[in-house]
């Protein structure tokens, strides 16, 4: 459940600003299918991947982080 919720939110945030997976792998130094695993919710994706995500985004960490449903 956690990891659909990264997947949505990284790929909302890809499409926003322009990427494409091919694109956006490409800049973070991993394959598409990695990517597509991660978006697609099959793999949570690293603190240091998030970091990476963001910066090549340029949004922080915090905008790329989920909500928490239980606050």
């Amino acid at each position: 459940m956690e990891a659909e919720k990264w997947g949505r939110r990284i790929r909302a945030y890809r499409k926003l600003k322009g990427f494409t997976q091919e694109s956006f792998s490409k800049e973070l130094g991993v394959s598409v299918s990695v990517l597509g695993e991660i978006e697609r919710g099959n793999r949570l994706p690293s603190e240091d991947f998030v970091e990476k995500m963001a910066i090549a985004l340029k949004i922080s960490v915090y905008d790329l982080t989920p909500p928490d449903d239980n606050i």
